[in-house]
Parts: structure tokens; sequence; C-alpha cells
């Protein structure tokens, strides 16, 4: 009986199956069955039994070690705020975002600061030449220490290298280049993508190396290739913004070591990425002053506070359906919020077309920019501009209660030394800010009486 030359791979959740079906067994996604070959029946190892270093045996609870791991800075801050406090050694690290968005140049720069700290880097690049990594460099500015380049896309020529020459950190761009000769799929497949990071992993773990790895992304923005690539690495780090503006986010959605709720603020430039340490200041530069339909907002993006301006633009509509526009919030959130104005404010808005924008292009989906919406709304729905030294933030519920959100004190005290006077908060809030000085706070329990504030 001839052996099976190929499997079915669900890209979803790597379930693998001797027939395609419609619908994977694992997860019961449908249309996620791709082709893939099977193992090779040679004497070669795969990837899974390729592992470096010394063998695994079973330890007691007690016999592990808890102390803390000495982690390595990056030499950016905002970077190693993403990652919890910098690079932990052994950590395998995915990087995606567009293309163009700047990914290959943080990591160049993150690369050079590293090298000139005593760190032993090695860059290899699947997509790009040495000439190309060299002009890219000059732009950057001047390198020092030891670090090496390599354009290279056989893995196991890579390996060896990375045997041989023991770098602390490695950064391989991209993943979706790289290819194992004993596996019989092009570049970029699922299967080799999965056989590479495979290698990868055991590199990482056994040499003590911590490697940065550049994914590709689809049009919907997420890491293209097999999902099970998000679940192997230790760190996912998404590279966000937009093309026409300056600035980059750095965030992460997973990591093992830290939070994955922070984000790193940079700001591109002729001579690279550079870091921003007052988001807050640079979202608000040009805001209009005396405007109406303009709140300032706080949002937290884990234990930063991030102060936002909210726009809202209200007008009677020529048509008889009117026209409701949402850009960097939720859609349906802003259809809620005009929904609890007019049941539970008074405020007629059914006849009207509302455009709502948070500047800068940032995506927020927190509930305290509830209320920041429903100001800006009926700021611009009564021609009534909101105090510039003024900002506003908490969850509006479906009675038009003004309900409580996390971290209230790092909130205010943003506010407060951004030269903001007067914070509109939730009432139930207040007790725990008593302390607080130098700025006035309002408690409101409802959208009515907020809307007094104006």
């Amino acid at each position: 009986m001839a052996k099976q030359t190929t499997i079915f791979y669900c890209k979803e959740c790597g379930t693998e199956v001797s027939k395609w079906q419609g619908q994977c067994p694992g997860c019961k996604a449908w249309n996620t069955l791709v082709e893939a070959p099977a193992a090779p029946a040679s004497g070669k190892k795969g990837a899974a039994a390729q592992r470096t270093g010394a063998l695994n045996r079973p330890a007691a609870l007690e016999q592990i070690e808890t102390e803390e791991q000495a982690r390595l800075s990056s030499g950016m801050p905002e970077l190693d705020r993403v990652l919890g406090g910098g690079l932990v050694p052994g950590s395998l690290i995915l990087v995606g975002g567009d293309p163009g968005i700047g990914k290959s140049t943080l990591l160049l720069q993150v690369c050079r600061n590293l090298a000139a700290g005593g760190s032993r880097v090695l860059y290899v690049s699947g997509e790009e030449s040495l000439r190309q990594i060299r002009l890219r460099a000059d732009r950057v500015g001047k390198f020092d220490g030891d670090i090496r380049f390599l354009c290279e896309t056989d893995l196991d020529r890579i390996r060896e290298i990375m045997e041989e020459e023991r770098p602390q950190v490695a950064v391989i761009d991209s993943i979706q280049t790289m290819y194992r000769e004993d596996v019989a799929a092009a570049p970029g497949s699922v299967s080799q993508v999965r056989e590479s990071t495979l290698v990868l992993l055991s590199l990482a773990k056994g040499l003590g190396i911590s490697i940065f790895i550049v994914g590709h992304v689809t049009k919907e923005g997420a890491v293209a290739g097999p999902r099970m690539l998000e679940h192997m690495v230790d760190a996912v780090l998404y590279f966000e913004g937009d093309s026409h503006a300056s600035y980059r986010i750095l965030r992460g959605v997973k990591n093992r070591f830290g939070s994955t709720n922070e984000i790193g603020v940079f700001e591109m430039s002729e001579g690279g990425l550079k870091e921003v340490p007052n988001p807050s200041e640079y979202m608000l530069s040009g805001r209009p002053q005396g405007a109406t339909g303009s709140v300032v907002a706080c949002s937290m993006e884990g234990t930063r506070p991030l102060l936002l301006e909210v726009q809202a633009l209200v007008c009677r509509t020529n048509f008889g359906m009117p026209r409701r526009t949402a850009a960097g919030t939720d859609y349906n959130r802003v259809n809620l919020l005009m929904a609890v104005l007019e049941k539970r404010a008074g405020l007629h808005l059914s006849d009207c077309d509302a455009y709502v924008n948070v500047a800068g292009g940032m995506k927020i989906s927190e509930p305290a920019l509830d209320l920041a919406i429903v100001m800006a709304l009926a700021s611009s729905a009564k021609d009534l501009p909101v105090d510039e030294h003024t900002i506003v933030f908490g969850e509006v519920g479906l009675s038009g209660e003004v309900r409580a959100v996390s971290q209230t004190e790092q909130r205010v005290a943003e506010a407060r030394k951004l030269g903001f006077t007067r914070v509109i908060l939730p009432r139930v809030s207040l007790k725990r800010l008593s302390g607080m000085k130098g700025i006035e706070l309002v408690g409101v329990s409802s959208v009515a009486e907020a809307m007094r504030q104006l």
C-alpha cells in the first residue's frame, strides 16, 4: 500500500486530518483545511527531534527556581514597556504589521542599540540584500559593537551559523521566506512556516537566544500563515499605524513575560523611528480652541493613561435616512449612545446626521470613552463648546447612568500633569480620589447631569 504523501491541515488551530473536509474537526471552523505534504519517510529527523541542549528531565515543583530572570534592555524604553521590562533570554517574539509600516527599521534600530550595549547580534534577512540593509542602516545612524548581517533563507544553514556564532539576540526577517529542504513545500506555506518556527523555538530555548521573527500580515491584519504560529511564540507584537500619519503604535497582544495591554508610541522620521515618551501631549497637539463637538477623554492602554480628543459633528439630514459614521471607535457603540441621548436626555437626534472621530487615527474600544462621545455629540447638537481645560471619562449604561471605570487615579494624574483643571467623571469614583489636590473633580451619575455641566 502506497504511503500517503499529503495531509490536510487547519490553518486556524493546526488540526491534521488524512482527507479534506468542509469543517475542521478541531475548531469547527469551515473551509480552513489546506493541503500540506506529509512528513518525509527518509531517515532525516524532523524539527521536533532536532533539539539543541541537554535532555530535559522531569522536575518536582519545589525544585523549580522562581527567582526573577535578568532581562536585557533593548535601548528603547517604549519597546521595553511593551515587552514587560526588556528582553528575556531564550524568548521567541513575533512582530507583525502592514508592509512598509517600519518593522525592519524598528528591529534594525534595536539591533544597533543592543550591539552598542555589548550584546552579540545576528540579523538574518531573507527579503533584502546586504546592500539594501546597508542603505537602511546608513539612514538609521552609526553602528558599533558586535553585529553581523546575513542574507539567507535556508533555515538549516541559519541554525548552523547560530550554533557556531552563539549570538545573544537574532532577528529573522521574515519567517515567510524561510524554508527547510526536508519539507516538500514552497516557502511561506503552512508546513514551512510551522517547521521553521519549531526550529527557531528549539534554538531559542536550547541556546538561550532572544529571537525576533518578522511576520507578514493578511488583508484582515492578522499574521499570515497558520494560527498556531502565534501559539508557539512567547510574545506577539503588532506594529500599527496609518500610512498617512507619522506616528506608529507597537501593541502587545500576547506576552508570557508581561502585560498584554501595553503600547509603545513611535514617530517615523527621516532618521528612523523616534520614541514618543509623552503620547498624550502628542495626540492633543493642534487641538482647536473653543470649537463645539470637541471633548478630551482619557483612555487606558495597559498601565499608561492616554489623553485623546473625541470629535463629533451633528447636523440635520437632507435625506430620509440619517447617516452615521464612526472613525476610531465602534460604530454600533455610537448608535447605542445616540439612542441613550434620545431616550434619557431628551436630545432629538433621529433626523440628524452624526459623525464621530477619535483624532489622530487611534482606535479605542474602551467603555471609558462613552461619556466623552456623549458630551461631544451633545456639544455639537446644542452648539455649545466644552471648556478646553476639562477632560471627561466614564462608561454609559442603557438607563443613562454613568458607571465607574478602572484606574481612575492614573487618569486624573495624567490630566493634571498636562495642565487640565477640571475632570468630569463617574460620581461613584470620587471616593477613591479624596486626596487629589490641584484639580477640580466633578462627579456625575447620569447623562442628563453630565450635559448640565456643559
